[in-house]
């Protein structure tokens, strides 16, 4: 994976989970209003492709699939668009076909051996799911002292007000959280209001 992708260069990745087709748009406008032009669309819910295809086709947002849990899956993602790939755990097939598609994948793990697994892979940015469930803070504390080459995107309970603490710890990359999108049945101004005030929490 390469670390000089520009998914890497944001402290925030905004996940989008889109029950209504309506608010792809609002989603779209707003992030890149406030100042934060990544979203990671998340494909459980039936609008998910079409949140990747549509919001793929600005030329100002950096789009990802997420909740990727099939080769199949992962497949449709990119040829819609996806220029990253997120799954809520490791499957060492996802990652192989990531590779060979040549997109970021940033896999989920949550216990030693799931780290261990993924390092042995190559890999070195992971997603640390669900993190408030399992800890939260105290279990990437304990994780940076072991695993000291990765760095974890905490996925799961990450809010307004830890978003601080999470990021000052230097084995944090990026956090990521449904919380900014969440805003989009208001339009795209409260999204732009809630990425503005992530941006300057993660500043």
């Amino acid at each position: 994976m390469r670390g000089d992708h520009p998914l890497f260069t944001h402290r925030v990745v905004p996940l989008a989970s889109v029950s209504h087709p309506e608010t792809i748009e609002a989603i779209g406008e707003g992030l890149v209003a406030g100042g934060l032009p990544v979203v990671e669309v998340a494909l459980r819910g039936e609008f998910g492709m079409t949140a990747v295809r549509r919001l793929a086709g600005r030329d100002d947002l950096l789009v990802g699939a997420g909740t990727v849990l099939s080769v199949e899956q992962a497949r449709a993602a990119v040829d819609a668009g996806a220029q990253f790939l997120v799954s809520p755990g490791l499957d060492l097939e996802l990652v192989a076909f990531a590779g060979e598609a040549g997109v970021p994948m940033v896999p989920g793990v949550i216990t030693p051996t799931e780290v261990q697994r993924a390092r042995a892979a190559g890999l070195t940015r992971l997603k640390l799911f669900p993190a408030g469930v399992f800890g939260g803070l105290s279990l990437i504390d304990a994780y940076a002292s072991v695993f000291r080459d990765i760095r974890f995107m905490p996925s799961g309970g990450v809010s307004p007000g830890n978003l601080p603490d999470y990021l000052s710890r230097a084995s944090v990359f990026a956090v990521s959280g449904s919380w900014i999108t969440q805003a989009a049945d208001e339009g795209a101004e409260a999204v732009a209001a809630r990425a503005r005030e992530a941006v300057g929490g993660a500043g």
